[in-house]
C-alpha cells in the first residue's frame, strides 16, 4: 500500500515538473511574434536598399555569393565558419545537453536550438527527446514500401522513397486542404517536421538492415528510452559500442545546418515555399544530397585515404605523403576534403570530428584516421604551394567517413544517409520559420545568354 502510495505521488511531482517546462510549441509562441515584428520592420524600413550587385559570372556560376535568401538558424562565414543563431561548433559543444554520461551534443538539443534560438535546459532536452523518439516509429505502409525495393537500388534513392511516402499522413497537407489561416501555417508545418525528422532515423536504419543484411523482419523495435542515436545505432547492429553511438551524436549534430544556399537546404527551402508539405519538401532535399557534388564527398575522400593507404602503408612519412599528394595532383585530380565553395579557413566541424578522432584511444591508433591527422599536418602547404586550390584547408568530409570506417560502417553508399539524417535537422527548422514568417514562393528573375548580352552591352 505503502509503495503504490508513493509511486502516485511520485508520477504526480513528475508530471507536475513537466508542466513548468515549456514545450518546443510554447516557446516558438513567444519567439516567432518578435520575429515577424523584426521581419516587418525590414522590409518597411529596408526594403528598397540594396544587399550587393549580381555579377555576370554570378549568374552563369549557379548562384555563388549573391545574397537573396532569408535563412536564420546559421550563417556561414567565409573567416570563422558557421555561427548557429550566433554560436560557433566549440560554443555549440559547450553550452548543448549531452546524453547521460555522454560528452557529444545530442542531435536533440541542436534541433531545439536551430528551432527557437535558445539553449535548452536538461529537462527540456529530456522532454524533447521522447516526444521525437515516441514519434520515430513507421507507418505500416512505409515499412511495406521500403521492404518491397529491390536491394540493390540505391540507399538514397530508397531515402527519397520513404520520405515522400511519409506524406501520407500530413498534417501540414491536410489542414491547408481543409482551409487554414496563413497565421498557423507554422504549427502543423512544425508537427510534419517533428515526425519527418524522428521517422528519418528509423527510414535509414531500415535501409540498411534492407540493403546490406538479412532485412528488417528482426529490427530491434524503438527504445522509448533511449535517444534517437542510440536506437539508430542499434536498430543497425552497432549499438554495444558507445564510441560508435557517441559519434552518430556528434555527426547528426555537426551536419544540422550550413546556411541556406547549399543544394539540400534550398531545394526544402524553394520546394517548401510552394507550400508542399515538409515531407514532399525534405523528399527533394534528399535528392540534391544524393548528388556526387553535395552529399557524397565523404566517400571520394575514404576511397583516396585507403588508396594512400594501399600505396604507402600504413605509416607513412610525411615526405612520402607530400610525394603522393604531389603524384596526384599532377595527373590532374584534386585532393578530396580540401576546399569549400564559401570557407576559406578550416572547416570547424572537420576540427571537431578530428578532436573526436584523437580523443578516443580506439580511433586516434587506427591506421586510416592517422593518415587522416597526417594529410591535414601537410596537405595545406601543398596545395598553397600548387596555388590551384582558393581554400588549402579540410572540410568536414575530410574526417567523416574514415570515423564511421572504423566502426565498422564500411558500405560507402550508404554515407550519404547518415548526412540525410542529420540535415533533416537544419533544412526542417528553417521550413517552420519560412512557414512563420510567411515568407512568399521563390521565383528568382531568370536570363538568356541573349538576354545578358544586351543587359552588359
Amino acid at each position: 500500500m505503502f509503495s503504490a502510495t508513493r509511486t502516485a505521488a511520485r508520477t504526480a511531482a513528475q508530471a507536475a515538473n513537466r508542466r513548468n517546462v515549456s514545450t518546443i510549441r510554447e516557446t516558438l509562441k513567444e519567439i516567432i511574434p518578435e520575429r515577424q515584428a523584426l521581419l516587418k520592420q525590414i522590409k518597411s524600413e529596408h526594403g528598397s536598399k540594396t544587399l550587393g550587385n549580381v555579377t555576370v559570372e554570378q549568374v552563369v556560376g549557379g548562384g555563388r555569393g549573391i545574397k537573396f535568401m532569408l535563412w536564420d538558424p546559421s550563417v556561414l562565414d567565409a573567416e570563422e565558419g558557421i555561427r548557429f543563431w550566433g554560436r560557433s561548433i566549440p560554443e555549440c559543444q559547450r553550452d548543448l545537453p549531452t546524453a547521460p554520461g555522454g560528452q557529444e551534443i545530442l542531435p536533440e538539443a541542436m534541433f531545439w536550438y536551430l528551432l527557437t534560438g535558445k539553449v535548452p535546459t536538461a529537462e527540456q532536452t529530456k522532454q524533447f527527446q521522447e516526444e521525437l523518439v515516441s514519434r520515430s516509429e513507421l507507418p505500416a505502409h512505409v515499412e511495406k514500401v521500403l521492404d518491397s525495393l529491390p536491394k540493390t537500388l540505391h540507399p538514397m534513392t530508397q531515402f527519397v522513397i520513404g520520405v515522400a511516402a511519409l506524406n501520407h499522413d500530413s498534417q501540414f497537407a491536410a489542414r491547408y486542404k481543409s482551409g487554414m489561416k496563413k497565421a498557423e501555417y507554422w504549427e502543423p508545418a512544425l508537427e510534419d517536421s517533428l515526425d519527418c525528422v524522428a521517422k528519418s532515423f528509423t527510414i535509414a536504419a531500415r535501409i540498411y538492415l534492407h540493403s546490406y543484411k538479412d532485412g528488417a523482419a528482426n529490427m530491434a523495435p524503438v527504445d522509448k528510452s533511449k535517444d534517437l542515436s542510440a536506437n539508430f545505432a542499434t536498430q543497425i547492429g552497432f549499438g554495444d559500442s558507445e564510441g560508435f553511438v557517441e559519434l552518430i551524436r556528434l555527426y547528426n549534430s555537426l551536419h544540422t545546418d550550413h546556411e541556406g544556399g547549399n543544394v539540400s537546404a534550398h531545394t526544402t527551402h524553394l520546394v517548401g515555399s510552394a507550400l508542399s508539405d515538409p515531407f514532399l519538401s525534405y523528399s527533394a532535399a534528399l535528392g540534391g544530397l544524393a548528388g556526387p557534388l553535395h552529399g557524397l564527398a565523404n566517400q571520394e575522400v575514404l576511397r583516396f585515404i585507403l588508396g594512400m593507404q594501399k600505396e604507402l602503408g600504413d605509416s607513412p612519412s610525411d615526405e612520402q605523403i607530400v610525394q603522393y599528394i604531389w603524384k596526384t595532383l599532377n595527373s590532374g585530380q584534386v585532393i578530396p576534403g580540401y576546399g569549400h565553395a564559401v570557407l576559406r579557413k578550416p572547416d570547424p566541424r572537420f576540427a571537431a570530428l578530428r578532436e573526436f578522432g584523437n580523443k578516443h584511444p580506439e580511433t586516434a591508433n587506427d591506421p586510416v584516421f592517422r593518415m587522416v591527422d597526417s594529410l591535414f599536418k601537410v596537405a595545406p602547404g601543398v596545395l598553397t604551394e600548387h596555388g590551384k586550390t582558393k581554400n588549402p584547408f579540410p572540410n568536414v568530409d575530410a574526417a567523416s567517413g574514415s570515423l564511421l570506417y572504423h566502426y565498422g560502417l564500411t558500405q560507402f553508399p550508404y554515407y550519404t544517409v547518415t548526412f540525410g539524417t542529420s540535415r533533416a535537422i537544419g533544412a526542417l527548422s528553417q521550413y517552420v520559420w519560412d512557414r512563420a514568417l510567411g515568407l512568399p514562393i521563390e521565383r528568382p528573375k531568370s536570363l538568356s545568354m541573349e538576354a545578358i548580352l544586351k543587359l552588359v552591352k
